[in-house]
């Protein structure tokens, strides 16, 4: 376990400090560093979302008994992955910090680093991430321990599922990369936002219904049974995930919302009725 938690300590940081030094050196691309900070976080969670979603469909597709049958890299993958938060919520700050400075709020890069200012960026960090940030906590200090200690090796059928939810990670970050490049008119733009809306609403709004549809068939449930029939304390936690992903879900409708049909250009609706 401490060996598979060390190499997520190190893989995660390390490829975001070389993705940020190739961005920025490399003959074709020379970015700033705030934009080079951005697309390497995007892309550093674009490949832990990749490799959570391939551990979780094999797990998932491996174990055919959901609650007693187990897999090994459900617990490996998740011993490896929780660095990745605890990384992630210094890569957001760190993209803040960037963004903050490029919008001359923080002055020279000397006056930017003064102590008053920091914690001022800092307070704004937590203000605007505040979700994503206590999201991340939660997944370290509450969900790590859970899934490692208390399924006590039950269960990897559902914590596969689970890790099948950053399917839709990648078309977020890719997302905020060409907003970032004012692309947001694009067809790649407008096509990665229908793909990004999809996933995010069958990976991780769906799943939910579907993990509890999952195990009504198992124990021989009608789905609206299964809530009764489940321990209070996993109904709990079941809501307590679910909310901030309808929350978000809810943001992203609603960018759908300006990005196909922008202020000033109505939805299209039936033509009026004759007078």
């Amino acid at each position: 376990m401490a060996l598979l938690f060390l190499a997520g300590c190190i893989f995660f940081p390390l490829i975001f400090a070389l993705l940020c030094w190739g961005l920025q050196n490399h003959s074709s691309l020379q970015m700033p560093r705030p934009e080079a900070v951005l697309v390497a976080s995007k892309l550093v969670s674009s490949v832990q979302a990749v490799m959570a979603s391939t551990a979780g469909y094999i797990v998932s597709t491996s174990c055919k008994h959901i609650i007693d049958d187990q897999h090994w890299l459900s617990s490996a993958y998740t011993q490896f992955a929780v660095p990745y938060f605890i990384y992630d919520i210094y890569a957001m700050f760190l993209c803040h910090w960037h963004k903050h400075q490029v919008k001359g709020h923080g002055g020279d890069e000397g006056e930017a680093r003064a102590p008053g200012s920091t914690w001022a960026v800092a307070r704004g960090y937590l203000h605007k991430e505040f979700l994503m940030v206590l999201h991340h906590a939660v997944m370290v200090l509450v969900c790590f321990p859970l899934s490692v200690v208390w399924r006590q090796g039950k269960g990897d059928y559902f914590l596969g599922c689970l890790l099948m939810a950053e399917v839709s990670t990648p078309f977020v970050c890719l997302g905020k990369i060409l907003i970032q490049y004012k692309q947001q008119h694009t067809l790649l733009h407008k096509v990665n936002g229908a793909l990004m809306l999809l996933s995010f609403l069958c990976c991780r709004v769906l799943l939910f219904p579907y993990l509890y549809w999952a195990y009504g068939r198992h124990a021989g449930l009608p789905l609206l049974a299964v809530p009764l029939a489940l321990p209070a304390h996993v109904n709990l936690g079941a809501a307590l995930l679910l909310a901030p992903q309808l929350y978000w879900f809810f943001l992203i409708c609603r960018g759908a919302c300006r990005l196909f049909w922008p202020r000033g250009s109505p939805p299209p609706s039936p033509a009026p009725a004759r007078e």
